[in-house]
């Protein structure tokens, strides 16, 4: 279990600071899915690991890998990329496990790659588009194009919170409001 790079992650940051907090810049973490790029919160990154196989699970969804023994701690392992219905992935070098800390619950989940960290000012985050009841994008906090010039790259930033305490995820209660 070699650790590729370990952030450092303080515990989460309550709501009420968080919206303070949203004046300022939004930290996110870049990572790959299938060709699209997706951020999310800095704030929820616990620290980033090379992927290494997890232990199935029986009877356990296709996008939940298994589990995987983090110094002690058992996590749940997610696959984003099949969560998110595409195809299946091939585990390779740049295959990573970033694992998150939501909600007093340690979850794992499984991306192509990861690019790097961006600060994002409000004003380069745009609100998520509306879509009719056949698309689920309630995990979608908002889109972001932090690049300038005609290869700017679109960045999907992930309510990774609203998503892992999903009912199809299933893996962290909701925080109380």
């Amino acid at each position: 279990m070699s650790a590729v790079q370990v952030l450092s992650a303080a515990s989460p940051v309550p709501p009420a600071v968080h919206q303070v907090q949203a004046a300022q810049a939004l930290e996110v973490l870049t990572c790959q899915l299938g060709g699209v790029s997706y951020g999310i919160e800095l704030r929820c990154v616990q620290e980033i690991r090379s992927y290494e196989a997890p232990t199935k699970i029986a009877n356990a969804p296709a996008f939940m890998k298994g589990i995987v023994d983090l110094r002690g701690l058992i996590v749940p392992v997610i696959d984003l990329r099949l969560s998110f219905g595409l195809p299946v992935p091939a585990y390779d070098a740049f295959t990573i496990t970033v694992v998150l800390n939501l909600a007093d619950r340690i979850v794992g989940v499984v991306v192509d790659s990861v690019s790097d960290v961006v600060a994002l000012a409000p004003a380069q985050i745009k609100p998520a588009p509306a879509f009719n009841d056949t698309v689920d994008a309630s995990f979608i906090a908002g889109i972001s194009t932090p690049d300038s010039g005609p290869e700017a790259r679109m960045l999907v930033l992930l309510d990774i919170e609203k998503l892992m305490s999903s009912a199809a995820m299933g893996l962290v209660q909701p925080a109380l409001q």
